[in-house]
């Protein structure tokens, strides 16, 4: 789309675009490295010029940080893009200044004040100011996706207008729009949308009308200086910090995404997703493969804190000049790069702990431990979640039937133990044991493997959704006089590892003693990004569910129990959706954990997910790394890592 001629800077102007902008190429995958002669022993990697990184099993869904919603994108979008302030590694409850010097908080945690360093720049070279956040936070959230509903829900985003619009509006952006235009878009919808996608999609920060919008006080994002931006939430929140310690809350370049597509209400912006952009980071995107099944970075030769003093650890300047990011490389190929030195950083299924560490070829050098990166437990679940509004999974008493016909302990100790040590651990949702207070308030029992009583509810089950099953020994389940219930569809993220592969045949396994059938089906990150409405999506899905940051009622609760960002549930129960949208802003905490216990009895019998053993965070990596920060959202950062 062809932007507006530049106009004479007034107030906050919008910097020129470099003369030269390294984007984002399209490559083909890199061949798998050739074997190498064995070196003594591995002092140091082939090649110290790259880092390679096999240990994500699945690709990316997208490399827009407005739309990537899994965990595997974080390794992207760690490493090439940057927040106000971002986690300090794998504590989820602090955060530090990064592309903010400092800020201030007023009116009692419902605004928030960020001074931009002086320096930032794109790795265009384009310096940051707070124009270029007001787009960028602005775009979040408009674009209506998951990861801006669930981090702005009831914060910046009036959920109940959004439920009646179809529209992700910052809050207060529609009456600065009316205000800077004398447009009526404050009544007017379809206007509203129209000038809000003319204004990001022809992003001119030196337009004086844009200025008056961006500078209108009372709404959610305001500019208030060159290097000044705020944010005013809907309601006191202490945690908003930690809201945007993640990789979300990123600075985004509007001249490339204007170039590339432009910005649309509800609208996933497709080259973006496919090609990602520049960012801030020490890092920038050489090349992406076609399926994202690589991403290679290169160092950011612009990057701005190569010049800077007392910057935090996470945002130093990158050492290793490539990384090469290998997404859902096959169990042997993982196995074989890692033994051979040809990636530094890997990862099998605990089941394969003896073979990765036998088949290493450098191990009468170094211990098991000494390549192994135990991490800790990180917030979040793992889950068979049922999808309640259609059927069968509809029926409760469908649903409690399947989590009292899973063999949790076989799970546990066949695909989560090492060496007779557990490496994972089995808890009740919908809140990690984490968080204080809030786990399991009455001390609720874990559903418990018990195929008598999982036979007595699909029995009822049965009647109620008239069908039937048959055990394998012959007995009918259900209304005799019924349809014969054809198998379940039980979704996972393709390709299929060697643990899904095994922990979905030991949920077979007990499935089938009742007599139901299940037919697994593998799609890939982005295909379960289409699923928006209960009834495009598959009954039962094999998921997990990370928050992003410690709030047990916003980012637990609130989208595991609601239909709020498109979870497999698709729970709609109104009086656990009004408990949960008073909750989360209640300031009286022995409050909050009454009702977070009836919340937890309800969902315990109301069973919307079987929730599955947790494995602590680990990686397998070579001896020689150095200074690696992990970040709990699940990705190293790549620029803290050395070779010795």
């Amino acid at each position: 789309m062809r932007r507006h001629p530049p106009l004479r800077p007034q107030v906050y102007p919008h910097p020129q675009p470099a003369l030269h902008r390294l984007l984002p190429l399209r490559a083909r995958q890199a061949p798998r490295r050739a074997l190498q002669p064995l070196q003594r022993s591995p002092s140091s990697p082939l090649n110290r010029s790259v880092l390679v990184d096999d240990s994500q099993t699945a690709a990316p869904d997208a490399l827009d940080p407005g739309t990537g919603f899994f965990v595997q994108d974080n390794t992207v979008f760690l490493n090439v893009y940057q927040g106000l302030v971002e986690f300090t590694g794998f504590n989820y409850s602090q955060v530090v200044p990064v592309v903010a010097q400092n800020y201030t908080i007023l009116n009692n945690y419902k605004t928030y004040v960020f001074n931009i360093r002086r320096g930032v720049t794109l790795s265009t070279g384009e310096p940051v100011n707070a124009s270029i956040l007001w787009f960028s936070f602005v775009r979040e959230a408009y674009m209506g996706q998951a990861v801006g509903l669930a981090n702005y829900g009831e914060l910046t985003i009036y959920m109940t207008q959004y439920s009646k619009t179809g529209y992700a509006f910052p809050w207060g952006i529609r009456h600065a729009i009316q205000a800077a235009t004398g447009l009526p878009t404050v009544t007017n919808l379809t206007l509203a949308v129209e000038a809000l996608n003319n204004i990001l999609s022809n992003f001119n920060a030196a337009n004086t009308t844009i200025q008056k919008v961006m500078s209108y006080p009372d709404q959610a994002y305001v500019v208030t200086g060159p290097l000044t931006f705020e944010t005013n939430l809907l309601e006191p929140y202490r945690d908003w910090l930690l809201t945007l310690g993640g990789p979300w809350d990123v600075v985004v370049d509007p001249i490339y995404i204007d170039e590339h597509g432009g910005v649309q209400g509800n609208k996933v912006n497709g080259y973006y997703d496919v090609n990602g952009g520049p960012g801030t980071g020490p890092y920038m995107i050489k090349s992406v493969a076609p399926g994202l099944t690589q991403v290679v970075l290169q160092a950011n030769p612009n990057y701005w804190g190569n010049n800077a003093s007392n910057l935090p650890i996470i945002a130093q300047p990158a050492h290793i000049p490539i990384i090469v990011i290998n997404y859902g490389e096959p169990h042997g190929t993982r196995v074989e790069a890692f033994a051979t030195n040809q990636a530094q950083i890997s990862y099998v299924s605990i089941p394969f702990f003896n073979q990765m560490y036998q088949v290493y070829q450098y191990k009468q050098y170094y211990s098991f431990n000494q390549i192994f990166d135990e991490l800790g437990y990180p917030p979040g679940f793992n889950y068979l979640g049922m999808n309640t509004q259609i059927f069968p999974t509809n029926i409760t008493d469908f649903r409690l039937a399947i989590v009292h016909a899973i063999n949790y302990t076989e799970i546990l100790d066949k695909l989560y133990t090492y060496n007779g040590q557990p490496l994972a651990e089995e808890f009740l949702g919908p809140v990690s044991p984490g968080i204080p207070g809030f786990y399991n308030p009455d001390h609720l029992p874990l559903y418990s493997f018990n195929l008598t009583l999982a036979a007595y509810y699909l029995n009822k089950s049965g009647y109620q959704g008239d069908f039937y099953v048959v055990t394998p020994n012959g007995t009918v389940l259900g209304n005799p006089n019924g349809n014969r219930l054809p198998p379940i569809t039980i979704t996972y993220l393709a390709p299929i590892s060697p643990l899904t592969e095994s922990e979905l045949e030991i949920i077979q396994a007990g499935l089938s003693q009742i007599g139901l059938s299940v037919a697994p089906q593998g799609v890939t990150a982005s295909v379960s990004l289409t699923y928006v409405t209960p009834q495009a999506s598959p009954p039962i899905q094999l998921l997990g569910w990370f928050p992003d940051w410690a709030d047990p009622i916003l980012q637990e609760m609130v989208p595991l129990l609601t239909t709020s960002v498109g979870l497999p549930a698709w729970m709609n129960v109104s009086q656990v959706n009004q408990i949960l949208m008073n909750l989360a802003f209640n300031t009286n905490v022995t409050q909050q954990i009454q009702e977070t216990a009836w919340i937890y009895n309800f969902t315990y019998w109301y069973a919307p997910y079987a929730w599955l053993p947790l494995p602590v965070t680990y990686f397998f990596v070579q001896p020689y790394l150095k200074g690696q920060v992990f970040n709990f959202l699940g990705a190293y950062y790549y620029n803290t890592i050395q070779y010795t």
